[in-house]
């Protein structure tokens, strides 16, 4: 069990650099300030940064139960 999990664990680790990695520069909280023109997420920008978030909630479900196992 505990195997699965690390494996797991590696596997959503180099997934949530992969998404990150994939999304856009310049839309974060620096643009934000520049007070340039909303930004709004739209297709598959959008689904990347929600993916984004999906996996690193997994990751740190997975970590919680590697430690309690």
């Amino acid at each position: 069990m505990h195997a699965l999990l690390l494996s797991l664990q590696i596997l959503l680790s180099v997934s949530i650099v992969a998404f990150i990695l994939m999304q856009p520069r310049g839309t974060g909280f620096a643009r934000s300030l520049g007070g340039s023109a909303s930004f709004t997420r739209r297709g598959l920008e959008k689904f990347v940064f929600r993916l984004t978030f999906v996996a690193s909630g997994l990751f740190l479900v997975v970590s919680i139960l590697t430690l309690t196992l």
